[in-house]
């Protein structure tokens, strides 16, 4: 098989040279709401075309090398007393596996547990290439279940304009639920 990157010959999808040297992760910080934070491992430009694969039979092991790379090594660092839920944003599987219950999934650790099919948009509405407008007048109007008075961390492929992320917060905190931070694997604004 060729690496997607290079074209190069390689046992994986994407090769370990690339890996190290066009998929090192920075960490970006974005303020969404007053005190509450998203924080991403790339920028949009560097990922747009990997992000795609979400559409494609392939796009779980993108997902799965990106998660790995960024999700994972995130958390075998972060500490916090309590526990703490990693929740995917709307992780349906449309397109054959969900790739943000693959990112929850990489955030698995001694004090993070990710569980699925818990926040689900009641509205399916594709909000790509879509502006700020256009999404706030057509909310994803999350149905939240089984969590309860617990702390968590959302988790999505992208932030554009953040009103996915405020509104998964909202639906969270009606249910008293404390949510630290939102996590995205890229972030459009940079």
């Amino acid at each position: 098989m060729k690496c997607l990157l290079c074209e190069n010959l390689s046992f994986k999808i994407i090769c370990k040279s690339c890996e190290t040297t066009l998929l090192t992760p920075s960490f970006y910080k974005r303020e969404v709401e007053e005190g509450f934070y998203n924080y991403s491992f790339y920028s949009l430009s560097e990922l747009e075309d990997l992000l795609s694969s979400k559409y494609y039979f392939f796009g779980d092991k993108i997902f799965n090398i990106l998660a790995k790379l960024s999700f994972e090594k995130f958390a075998s660092t972060f500490h916090y007393n309590n526990e703490i839920i990693s929740i995917p944003i709307d992780d349906h599987s449309r397109h054959e596996f969900s790739h943000t219950a693959i990112l929850a999934h990489a955030l698995n650790s001694k004090n993070i547990k990710a569980q699925y099919n818990v926040l689900k948009a009641t509205n399916i509405v594709k909000y790509a290439g879509k502006d700020k407008e256009y999404r706030e007048k057509n909310p994803r109007r999350f149905k939240l279940t089984n969590i309860y008075d617990k702390t968590t961390i959302l988790c999505d492929d992208i932030i554009t304009t953040g009103a996915t992320i405020r509104e998964a917060k909202k639906a969270l905190e009606k249910k008293n639920n404390k949510v630290l931070f939102s996590l995205t694997l890229a972030d459009a604004k940079l």
